[in-house]
């Protein structure tokens, strides 16, 4: 099959599908790439690079007679026009906010895959462009900020005076929300962070923020992955908290969203006045609607010297870097797509990942799609699990427990009483190494691992009651165990002691 790659004709869009890094591990998939003149030029990727990977240049019209089309940003009404028989597209889409332009793509038997509706599993992820580009928009938020703040972010203490630190309030830890919370922590501001999902409290605490609560319950996690809407209470306690917080911080981020709903306005008109003049706002859901009931698509707009910035471009900032990372999630896509490696499709509406993103099939709508659900078990299921489990283990466990006394006790009938002795040691030894194992934090295993190497070479004090013996080869074997073993000894200490190193600040 051939892969045709368009430009993209969006306004102040830098980005290019696939990447020259790209070109030749699409290809050992079976594929034929051709590309439009000058695609990636505004991401400092040119026609040069792409020949030399395996790819060929040709025109528009020549990209639009191939079987698989690659782009970006949703199709205009022209691109779907242009679309027919079995053509399959891939891009950005956003079905759930577009359902006249989905109603055009019903005709022939062509099929659209949208990169933003693929589901939030594990074994998605490497697929999920939504978060690569979210990534990107969470840290070049930052920059945008720190460009209109016009003071530093990090504290000084000068021969001046003292600076003080930048105070930075970041609403969602989503990947945008974590990718911020990096970039400012490595600024040197003052980091908080608010979500609704108490599981990313540890995620934002590890990046150096401080994680803000409400005095409310409840958990905002859903079952696809995302965000959900909270109850009335909950809202009221979240707007207070971030009226208290508008009065102190001086740059606010908000990357709140809701799949296939309005952004939630979490930042009125009253919070910003209270903010000091020079500080920003960047918001992020500007694409829809925004967080902030001020906020301007794609412009800043000064608000009483508060500057609320709402771009909608900020992965096409950082053109080459977005690029990059798009370009790999459509890879991975193309392979799992092309199970044979033949360059021949093959869309398989059993598999998850493929029946989540794929929109129209033959022709025809297939969204929305089987909801995937990705979140873990509530905490009341859980406890449940843990409470009913020795109950099972103890049924399961009678008839292994009589077969292994009465294996004990023929053993003990019948064997000498030394080999009983060194039986009893061994049996104890092995429960204590694991009992000992099992109760080690799992981060702490391969540390653990290495000690034992030093541990298990007390076969050394073997070796050292044979080393008198008077026998030429018991003697050369006892030094050399006595060699070997002290290898084990020093190097199983010396690696444990810099595992460990890893885990201190």
């Amino acid at each position: 099959m051939k892969i045709g790659v368009l430009k993209e004709i969006k306004d102040n869009e830098k980005r290019v599908a696939v990447t020259p890094g790209v070109i030749s591990k699409i290809k050992k998939l079976g594929y034929e790439i051709f590309l439009e003149h000058n695609l990636g030029i505004q991401a400092n990727f040119y026609n040069e690079q792409y020949v030399e990977s395996g790819a060929e240049i040709c025109s528009k019209e020549e990209i639009y007679k191939c079987d698989l089309l690659l782009k970006i940003n949703k199709p205009t009404h022209d691109e779907i026009n242009k679309l027919s028989n079995n053509q399959t597209l891939i891009s950005f889409f956003t079905p759930a906010l577009n359902p006249e332009l989905l109603k055009l793509c019903k005709k022939d038997n062509i099929n659209i895959m949208s990169m933003d509706s693929v589901p939030r599993i594990s074994r998605a992820q490497k697929m999920d462009a939504l978060s690569s580009m979210a990534n990107v928009a969470g840290s070049r938020a930052v920059i945008e900020a720190a460009h209109c703040f016009g003071r530093f972010f990090g504290g000084q203490i000068t021969a001046a005076g003292k600076i003080h630190p930048a105070k930075i309030l970041i609403i969602g830890a989503g990947v945008a929300g974590l990718s911020a919370i990096g970039t400012a922590s490595s600024l040197g501001a003052v980091v908080r962070a608010f979500d609704t999902r108490p599981e990313v409290k540890e995620q934002v605490e590890s990046l150096g923020a401080q994680f803000l609560t409400v005095s409310i319950d409840e958990d905002g996690s859903s079952k696809d992955g995302y965000a959900k809407v909270m109850s009335k209470e909950f809202i009221n306690a979240e707007m207070k908290l971030f009226k208290e917080q508008a009065e102190d911080v001086d740059v606010i981020i908000t990357t709140a969203l809701i799949p296939g709903k309005e952004a939630p306005k979490l930042i009125t008109r009253d919070m910003v006045e209270l903010m000091k003049p020079g500080s920003v706002i960047v918001d992020l859901a500007s694409q829809q609607g925004g967080n902030c009931e001020l906020c301007q698509q794609d412009q800043i707009v000064n608000h009483g010297g508060v500057k609320i910035i709402g771009f909608t471009d900020l992965p096409s900032r950082l053109p080459s870097q977005s690029s990059e990372l798009y370009a790999n999630n459509l890879f991975h896509i193309l392979d799992e797509l092309t199970p044979d490696k033949n360059g021949e499709i093959m869309i398989n509406m059993n598999d998850d990942v493929i029946r989540g993103m794929t929109i129209v099939r033959n022709g025809e709508i297939t969204y929305p799609p089987p909801k995937v659900e990705v979140s873990a078990a509530s905490k009341s299921k859980v406890e449940k699990k843990v409470i009913q489990k020795p109950s099972i283990e103890k049924k399961s466990s009678i008839i292994p427990g009589i077969l292994t006394l009465s294996l004990l006790f023929l053993v003990g009938a019948f064997a000498p009483a030394s080999f009983m002795n060194h039986f009893t040691v061994f049996v104890l030894s092995c429960f204590i190494g694991y009992m000992v194992i099992w109760n080690v934090t799992a981060s702490l295993h391969t540390p653990l691992m290495s000690v034992t190497n030093a541990v298990s070479s007390i076969i050394i004090i073997g070796a050292i009651t044979q080393i008198s013996t008077t026998d030429a080869l018991s003697l050369i074997l006892s030094g050399l165990a006595i060699f070997i073993a002290s290898i084990n000894i020093f190097g199983g200490f010396a690696v444990t002691k810099r595992m460990l190193g890893m885990f201190k600040k």
